[in-house]
C-alpha cells in the first residue's frame, strides 16, 4: 500500500487556469514549427504540444488553439509539415509564434505533396491530416507521417519552466 507523507498533501492545490499553466510549464518539450500551404500561402506556427501517438501506422499528433487566427487553413488543409527546431532555431520558433510571422528569412524547402518544410530543423516530418478532435480550448490534429528526414549532428531547442533551453 502506498503512503503519503502530510507534506505532500498540504502542496496540493485546487487547479485553476494559472497554477495549471504553471505546473505543465514544469514538463520539458521540443519545440516545432507546423507548416500548411494553401493556394501557395504559407502559415506556420509554433508548436511545442506535439508527440509520437502511433509505430504502426506512423502517426503523430499536436493540438492548436481555437483562438488561432488561422485555426480553419489547419482544419481544412490535407497535408502538413512539422518542423522539429535546433537549438540554433530559436529566432524561427519567436517568429511563427506571433501573429502575423516574416517568412522573407525562413530557409524552406518542398515537400513531395505540396508542403514546405524549414531547413536547418533537427527532424522534419511530412504528414497527412487524417483526424482533427475539438477539446476544450484547443483542437487536437492526428497525422500519418508519410517522408521524414533528421540531423543527428544538431541538439534540440527546448522549452522549459516558459524558457527555451
Amino acid at each position: 500500500m502506498a503512503r503519503f507523507s502530510i507534506h505532500a498533501k498540504k502542496n496540493m492545490k485546487k487547479v485553476n487556469k494559472l497554477n495549471f499553466k504553471k505546473t505543465l510549464s514544469k514538463f520539458t518539450t521540443g519545440v516545432t514549427v507546423v507548416c500548411v500551404k494553401n493556394n501557395d500561402v504559407i502559415l506556420g506556427k509554433t508548436v511545442n504540444s506535439f508527440n509520437s501517438l502511433s509505430l504502426n501506422p506512423p502517426m503523430v499528433l499536436f493540438s492548436l488553439g481555437n483562438y488561432s487566427s488561422s485555426i480553419n487553413k489547419y482544419m481544412f488543409s490535407k497535408y502538413l509539415t512539422i518542423n522539429i527546431l535546433s537549438k540554433k532555431q530559436k529566432k524561427i520558433s519567436d517568429n511563427f509564434a506571433l501573429k502575423r510571422p516574416n517568412l522573407k528569412n525562413i530557409d524552406f524547402f518542398d515537400g513531395k505533396y505540396k508542403t514546405v518544410l524549414i531547413k536547418g530543423c533537427i527532424a522534419n516530418l511530412e504528414c497527412k491530416l487524417i483526424n482533427k478532435i475539438k477539446k476544450g480550448d484547443h483542437v487536437v490534429f492526428i497525422c500519418e507521417v508519410l517522408n521524414i528526414s533528421k540531423n543527428d549532428n544538431l541538439k534540440p531547442l527546448m522549452y522549459f519552466n516558459s524558457r527555451y533551453k
